[in-house]
């Protein structure tokens, strides 16, 4: 190498030293602005060995709701995948549709299941699913999310993950967080899915559930769903489920305003002493996802109150979806991209 070559490479080499190296942005579908800030402050905060707001890592445990917090809830999957069932169940015994529920169900009559939800939803989980085994459950649900599509998205339900939420499991993780899930939904439905779609092991979800008992088939012991209702996990019983399961308050809560479901959640997470963070999704973007609110705005007024950092999917999330799935403008969905 010539002289002057050689005193280029040498310069080129201390100039590139001298400049910091870009660190690369682990929340890229993320906007700037307070939600991610807050986020990342909280990071920074919890794994300072030096700093007041460390977070042991036996300690770092970050929850989050499912339906509208980690995909999309309108609709929501497991309810399309129960009408399936249903509507298998009554082509089998047509006199099951003379059941208020199930003919609720079949019409869509929504104001039905507001009047008689906490009965009229165990009904038909315990139609839809008692006398099953665990293995037989996980193959129906598996067998669902490989056909099924999003009525306006069209792509499969697991594809109406959200991408922001995604980088924010990853990065937790890589923070030395356990991820759990804490759904309103069945706990079964969910955990057939969950370590592919959101890298959370099934041993890592909580949610409602039907008593289950064991039995001998065919000289091998199973575990089969009954038609009661062990546990709904919703509101307060929540924060019950992730002491009984869990043994702490998380120090990160996620959850989303719908019907103030959460709410129990993130308060309990608010009440942990030392660094907590508590998110709530804010469903208002119609152009890239849905709008809709609670028309007490009650987690907002919580949120508030409480000081949780209120996500908007509008302006806090540069993207919604991942790759492949597109927004089409004015009509609340989205459609895959072409």
């Amino acid at each position: 190498m010539r002289p002057a070559s050689r005193l280029a490479a040498l310069l080129l080499a201390l100039l590139s030293a001298a400049v910091p190296a870009q660190r690369p942005d682990a929340l890229p579908s993320w906007n700037e602005g307070p939600a991610k800030r807050a986020i990342l402050d909280f990071l920074r905060r919890a794994t300072d060995e030096a700093g007041p707001g460390f977070i042991p890592r036996p300690e770092r445990i970050a929850v989050f709701d499912n339906d509208g917090t980690l995909w999309s809830e309108k609709p929501v999957a497991q309810g399309v995948f129960v009408l399936e069932r249903l509507k298998a169940k009554v082509a089998e015994d047509p006199s099951l549709r003379a059941r208020p529920e199930v003919k609720a169900a079949l019409e869509g009559d929504l104001a039905y299941f507001e009047r008689h939800g906490p009965e009229a939803v165990p009904q038909l989980l315990a139609l839809t699913e008692q006398g099953l085994t665990d293995e037989q459950y996980e193959a129906q649900v598996r067998q669902f999310l490989r056909t099924a599509k999003h009525p306006t998205l069209h792509v499969p339900y697991t594809a109406t993950v959200y991408a922001p939420m995604l980088e924010l499991l990853e990065l937790l993780r890589g923070s030395g967080f356990q991820t759990w899930i804490v759904t309103g939904g069945g706990a079964d439905f969910v955990r057939a899915f969950s370590r592919q779609v959101y890298g959370v092991p099934p041993e890592q979800v909580i949610g409602s559930s039907l008593k289950k008992e064991l039995r001998t088939q065919g000289g091998r012991s199973v575990v089969v769903r009954t038609g009661e209702l062990l546990v709904l996990d919703d509101k307060a019983q929540k924060p019950v489920n992730i002491s009984l399961r869990v043994g702490q308050r998380p120090a990160l809560a996620a959850g989303n305003e719908r019907s103030g479901g959460d709410v129990d959640m993130l308060g309990y997470a608010r009440g942990r002493k030392g660094t907590s963070l508590q998110l709530l999704i804010d469903h208002d973007d119609a152009e890239r996802e849905f709008s809709y609110a609670e028309p007490d705005g009650a987690s907002l007024a919580a949120a508030r109150a409480q000081g949780f950092t209120v996500v908007s999917m509008k302006r806090d999330w540069h993207t919604v979806y991942p790759a492949g799935v597109r927004a089409v403008g004015g009509s609340g969905g989205a459609e895959p991209a072409r």
